[in-house]
């Protein structure tokens, strides 16, 4: 007899949605765009053609809406793997889940969800106000050590020849790797840089940052730039990716992440203009997705 998911396991709120992101199944795209900012869903929203709900709880605004035909959502997910890790799991919960129930559906839905965010790059020829799509999606961080999943043999081969190239902290976050979906990637290639994306558990050390407190591992930046595996090379890193390739892996979802360089850690610059590029993303990012 399939398991019911206990009151305790999957929180539903008195109108009947899901609840971190106050959201009912009927209320979420099958597309679906994930942004940092709480405030950058108005600004992607403000694109469709009709805007057929807005919920907001905390730091999660969800608008959904279509261009054209294409019905789609945009969701806020916050900074960090941590609240990745509530919104990749409230979406599937949304398609995969009766809500009446409490059992999982017979026949399972598979979202697209592709991330308009901000990023820093480790390549010199990369330049501010550029994008980059994620071939994958490199974690430092801890989350999909609580999940069980399964990697492809390229990679782990990947995997390998980071863990040879690149020094990490003992006794830190053992590294993961997971590959961004061929079938949405395959559309984002013109005007796009395509590398690996390293996630990172947070925004001064953990990305090579020196404020007042001292570095545990100095030469992190240098080591990742300089990272070569076939054709493979790391070209950013952020605070998300790898939560959503990775937990996209264990849910059955198909990933995309997508970036507007705001820095470039090299040439130590800063974008003049972060709004613009970001806004510049988001108009090239949708003409395409409408499509999907």
């Amino acid at each position: 007899m399939e398991k019911r998911i206990a009151e305790s396991e999957l929180i539903i709120n008195n109108r009947g949605a899901v609840y971190h992101l106050d959201v009912r199944p009927d209320e979420i795209a099958g597309t679906i765009i994930t942004v940092g900012d709480p405030d950058r869903v108005a600004a992607v929203s403000k694109h469709f053609d009709k805007i057929e709900g807005k919920y907001q709880h905390r730091e999660f605004v969800t608008h959904t809406g279509y261009i054209g035909d294409k019905k789609i959502s945009v969701v806020s997910t916050g900074i960090g793997t941590d609240n990745i890790d509530i919104v990749l799991n409230e979406l599937d919960a949304l398609v995969n889940i009766d809500f009446q129930t409490r059992l999982v559906k017979p026949e399972l839905t598979t979202l697209k969800i592709i991330r308009l965010g901000t990023s820093g790059a480790l390549q010199e020829n990369i330049p501010v106000d550029s994008f980059v799509v994620s071939s994958h999606g490199l974690g430092l961080d801890n989350l999909m050590a609580y999940y069980d999943y399964q990697n492809t043999s390229s990679e782990r081969n990947l995997l390998e020849a980071f863990r040879g190239q690149v020094a990490l902290k003992p006794g830190g976050a053992s590294p993961v790797i997971f590959e961004a979906a061929a079938n949405l990637s395959k559309h984002f290639t013109d005007g796009f840089h395509t590398g690996i994306t390293v996630t990172c558990p947070g925004f001064y050390a953990p990305q090579g940052r020196i404020l007042r407190g001292p570095l545990a591992n100095p030469g992190l930046i240098d080591n990742l730039t300089g990272f070569s595996y076939e054709n493979h090379k790391i070209t950013n890193f952020e605070m998300e990716t790898s939560a959503i390739y990775g937990l996209g892996r264990v849910l059955g979802h198909e990933c995309l992440s997508i970036s507007a360089i705001v820095a470039n850690r090299i040439r130590k610059e800063f974008s003049k203009d972060g709004g613009a590029a970001v806004a510049a993303l988001i108009e090239k990012g949708l003409g395409i997705i409408a499509g999907l």
